[in-house]
């Protein structure tokens, strides 16, 4: 069976459970270089969670999924609605829910031919539509595009690899519309790996890549390796011990539909990525180490490391640091997608 360290795949949901259970008592000071608003940024995860932590440790996954959705998620979306306003609206694709997320004030009309797909972290476990919405909202906002987040199959319902076969079913009624230049991919923590796990499905099914992808709070290998592990640990920011996703069950970490970050030939078929970290994220060495190879194997990469912050601190919207990233998203999106010189009609 395969292990592997729980915040490999965490998103949102273990960022929250493992940083309200952590000890508290000798906590690294805060990096002096983030704002206030950062600051505080963890101590408020707590105050949210702490009175339900005991109904989420002894509860099953769906009781899980239920206290996150709650008390993590609904609070967050709320800011995320008022500060980013969007329009939502579900939509079923071959079988596969989606949600598609436009800018209030309508797509502009530079993005009339171009969209963005979202895969939201989660641990494989958690963070459906929830997780989606939390990290779409403010890239489409921002970007003035088109948003359509995936809820793609997950553990410990599923296994490996029925999400990238949602991805792909989403992806290919996309191209019936969409120039593949103009599609862009993005996702943070397990939504990171899938970004990157989904290109390799694409390769080894003949599918066109699109024309940029986003991998953020993740990188294309493990999490939780390299420098990365000594580090957290220091700042009391791991995201617990090793452990089995269920959605793994029975996979080999050296398929490179799995972990891509190890398969020099696959890496070098990537289109232009942006990678985003942190130095007390578990992510920031398979971050690094994929941008290092991504480079080297001739591919447009860029790399973008947030000092003193946290895995998904984005998910507090409001956050100096987190209006500076959806920009960096926006304008990344912006310059590698092509010129959206089709039709850009609904799906």
């Amino acid at each position: 069976m395969l292990r592997l360290t729980l915040g490999f795949l965490a998103g949102a949901a273990l960022t929250a459970v493992l940083y309200t259970v952590l000890p508290l008592f000798s906590s690294p000071p805060p990096s002096p270089l983030i704002s206030e608003a950062a600051q505080q940024s963890m101590a408020r995860v707590r105050e949210d969670l702490a009175p339900h932590m005991g109904a989420y440790l002894s509860g099953d996954v769906p009781e899980q999924r239920a206290i996150l959705d709650e008390h993590f998620y609904a609070p967050r979306i709320a800011i995320a609605r008022q500060r980013y306003p969007v329009t939502e609206t579900p939509l079923e694709i071959n079988g596969v829910y989606t949600e598609v997320f436009t800018p209030a004030g309508g797509i502009s009309p530079a993005n009339a031919g171009r969209v963005l797909i979202n895969l939201h972290g989660g641990a494989f476990t958690y963070g459906a539509r929830s997780g989606g919405r939390l990290e779409s909202i403010p890239v489409a906002a921002t970007a003035g595009m088109k948003v359509i987040s995936v809820d793609y199959r997950q553990g410990p319902e599923h296994r490996f690899p029925a999400a990238s076969e949602d991805v792909a079913t989403v992806y290919r009624h996309l191209l019936q519309t969409y120039a593949p230049e103009n599609i862009g991919i993005f996702g943070c923590s397990a939504g990171g790996l899938l970004t990157a796990q989904s290109v390799a499905w694409f390769d080894a099914n003949d599918l066109p890549q699109p024309g940029a992808i986003g991998i953020f709070c993740s990188g294309a290998g493990q999490y939780g390796t390299g420098d990365a592990a000594v580090i957290t640990r220091a700042f009391g920011t791991a995201l617990g011990e090793d452990g089995e996703v269920a959605y793994f069950e029975g996979q080999d970490l050296g398929d490179p539909l799995v972990l891509p970050q190890d398969h020099p030939a696959l890496l070098a078929r990537f289109p232009p990525t942006l990678l985003i970290t942190s130095t007390r994220d578990g992510a920031l060495s398979t971050a690094a180490i994929t941008h290092q190879r991504l480079v080297g194997a001739g591919v447009r990469a860029n790399l973008h490391v947030y000092e003193g912050l946290h895995h998904f601190f984005f998910a507090d919207t409001d956050l100096p640091e987190s209006e500076h990233l959806f920009q960096v998203i926006a304008r990344f999106f912006d310059s590698e997608l092509g010129g959206g010189g089709n039709t850009g009609v609904a799906p």
